[in-house]
């Protein structure tokens, strides 16, 4: 089941039909987007609270499928809501539109990159390897561990081991990095992920983002999930973040310090807040009574600044904060990143990570040695694991 669209939509197109492929353009909503393609409301108009919430999901930039006849009329469509997730429309044997919510099918790759720096490590890794989400993701990595303009000369060297997904042939989500060393002036500098976070040798954390918790709340009546099962729906479904209940007009605070890029009514969640925060870090804020007059797109927020007020807009059972945390469009649980100091692994988990870490030590360290820079100033090996 989990190929099945997939095959479905590739034999449509062999037999005529057509396929485009589209950026989800800013200001478009799952119901204009039905509008604009001539397909019926009630799809969206028909899901449960919790799919409404989903189909709220869908991001600006996201690239979706189209599969058109030759009359234009949508045969299909895959519009992704995450890395894991997207919505299927279609049409049942009765020729009626239809909608469900699908694992997204990818490969993965796994590739390791080695080179000695000639013009910034940036520069270096676009060079070898045209990929520029990659290269921004590896340098805002290091961000808070080297100041790269200052320390970094030409012929240091540095190397990462990472994955990478594709859809359709294309490079899909955003790369994650699970090693890498950069050694600069003799002096070599470890980062290993380890439960989505970024840490030194001894278990230290050096990438931390932290935040601050939005709201004074009652109890959790929802945990963030990637996929749980939905006792009413009788379908597993993600849950991008955490519900926080809390009484009808409780002030909301922002998280931590940055520049709001939404502010609006969005679908399900109803009145909604975004606050983008740098390093690909950004908090969303639903089901507001109100937002903020402040709270403006463009505007300056601070850490704890007031951005609107507790309600139940949009598909709500009752007055509550949904919150949400992504890091580079992908969602991530808030519970994990709201604290006020970087963690320190102990117990189990650093003896796991130690491990882990002592592995991938000694694998960069042979990249690093056992590589002629004087052939070549770097090379990416790249092998498919799914």
């Amino acid at each position: 089941m989990r190929f099945f669209a997939l095959i479905f939509f590739l034999c449509f197109y062999c037999f005529g039909a057509v396929g485009e492929r589209i950026v989800w353009s800013s200001g478009l909503s799952f119901l204009t987007f039905l509008e604009q393609n001539h397909l019926p409301l009630k799809l969206y108009y028909n899901l449960s609270a919790t799919d409404k919430e989903l189909a709220s999901e869908i991001q600006v930039g996201s690239v979706y499928y189209l599969l058109k006849d030759e009359n234009q009329k949508v045969l299909q469509a895959l519009i992704p809501i995450s890395e894991d997730m997207q919505i299927h429309i279609y049409q049942n044997p009765n020729k009626e539109y239809a909608l469900d919510f699908i694992p997204i099918v990818y490969t993965t790759h796994k590739n390791t990159l080695v080179v000695s720096v000639q013009k910034s490590p940036y520069q270096d890794i676009l060079e070898h390897t045209k990929d520029i989400v990659l290269a921004t993701e590896f340098v805002n990595t290091y961000r808070k561990s080297i100041d790269f303009h200052k320390y970094m000369l030409k012929d240091d060297k540095l190397a990462f081991t990472y994955t990478r997904k594709y859809r359709l042939g294309r490079t899909f989500s955003t790369p994650e990095i699970q090693s890498a060393i950069v050694q600069t002036n003799k002096k070599a500098h470890y980062i290993f992920g380890f439960e989505d976070s970024f840490y030194d040798l001894k278990g230290r954390e050096v990438a931390g983002f932290l935040l601050e918790m939005p709201v004074k709340y009652r109890r959790i009546s929802s945990k963030f999930s990637y996929g749980r099962w939905h006792p009413v729906l009788k379908k597993v479904r993600p849950h991008y973040g955490v519900d926080l209940s809390a009484a009808h007009g409780t002030p909301i605070y922002a998280s931590a310090s940055g520049k709001v890029v939404y502010s609006g009514y969005r679908g399900g969640y109803g009145n909604v807040v975004e606050i983008s925060h740098g390093d690909g870090i950004r908090t969303l804020y639903a089901h507001m009574s109100k937002r903020d007059p402040k709270a403006f797109v463009g505007a300056r927020i601070k850490k704890g600044q007031l951005i609107g007020r507790v309600g139940s807009t949009g598909m709500s059972t009752g007055p509550h904060l949904h919150f949400g945390v992504y890091r580079n469009n992908k969602p991530i649980d808030p519970l994990g990143i709201v604290r006020t100091e970087k963690n320190q692994l102990k117990g189990s988990k650093k003896k796991e990570f130690l491990i882990f870490a002592n592995q991938q030590k000694e694998i960069l360290d042979s990249l690093i040695n056992s590589y002629d820079f004087s052939e070549k100033k770097g090379y990416v090996m790249t092998e498919s694991i799914q």
